[in-house]
């Protein structure tokens, strides 16, 4: 990869342009039905802290391997994953658990929220984790649905709120523990446009508001519009990386 393509954002270099996240000749293989299949060939990416990434690629581009490997949920073939500049390979069992749990917050296209539990609970559960106190998490959970708007829903549990609610309440989650980096797996996909819009605008004050790294998947074209910077995989590699201001996005376009 060329120097410029991991350059920061205009954004990112009035700051300190910290890495929060490096890849270094990542490369992952799987083993199916006996062919060996490559899923990343050697990717190099710089993230930076407060930066506001959005990655394409069509499916099996290696767009999830991806996101697998930079969210510490899996481990390279090849090559090696850096958050904060820890080598996550040098991590023990441990100090994954802690990384994950503190570190990198996830937000899922389905949400994964606890059908049983209520809002308030879904959000509290990974403080529990964190050693968080019971009355300390309370209090932080209704300031999180305070944050993403749904503050007087705390009782209610996933069945009794819309799709755009539910993945609030998953943002919301993906904060308990105040993570540097929040991955999110199409945010907007389920939702119809209105409510993407809710989301996108909660992801964008969190990443301005709180400095959140935020790095999506995703096809939606707003979403696109206001990202830093844009990343395309394809066949395992980096196809292209650019700057927002660099690419002509028609927002209208979306389906």
């Amino acid at each position: 990869m060329t120097e410029t393509a991991v350059q920061p954002s205009a954004k990112a270099s009035k700051g300190e342009r910290r890495i929060i996240i490096r890849t270094v000749g990542l490369k992952k293989t799987y083993m199916m039905k006996g062919v060996l299949t490559e899923a990343l060939r050697g990717v190099d990416m710089a993230i930076y802290q407060g930066e506001f990434i959005s990655v394409m690629g069509p499916s099996g581009s290696g767009k999830s391997t991806f996101f697998n490997m930079i969210g510490a949920l899996d481990s390279p073939s090849v090559g090696r994953v850096f958050i904060d500049e820890v080598d996550v390979a040098q991590l023990t069992a441990e100090e994954l658990a802690y990384l994950r749990c503190h570190k990198i917050g996830y937000i899922f296209q389905s949400y994964n929220l606890i059908k049983y539990m209520t809002a308030l609970e879904n959000v509290t559960t990974p403080m529990a984790f964190g050693g968080v106190m019971p009355d300390e998490a309370r209090e932080r959970g209704m300031a999180l649905l305070d944050l993403v708007g749904l503050k007087e829903r705390w009782y209610h549990r996933p069945i009794e709120m819309s799709g755009g609610q539910q993945q609030r309440v998953a943002i919301a989650r993906s904060l308990a523990n105040n993570p540097s980096v929040l991955l999110c797996d199409e945010p907007t996909a389920n939702l119809d446009l209105h409510t993407g819009q809710e989301i996108i605008d909660t992801l964008v004050k969190l990443n301005q508001e709180k400095g959140v790294t935020v790095i999506c998947a995703t096809h939606d074209h707003r979403m696109m519009n206001i990202c830093d910077r844009l990343m395309w995989i394809r066949d395992g590699r980096i196809d292209r990386i650019a700057n927002r201001e660099d690419v002509q996005i028609e927002v209208d376009s979306i389906g």
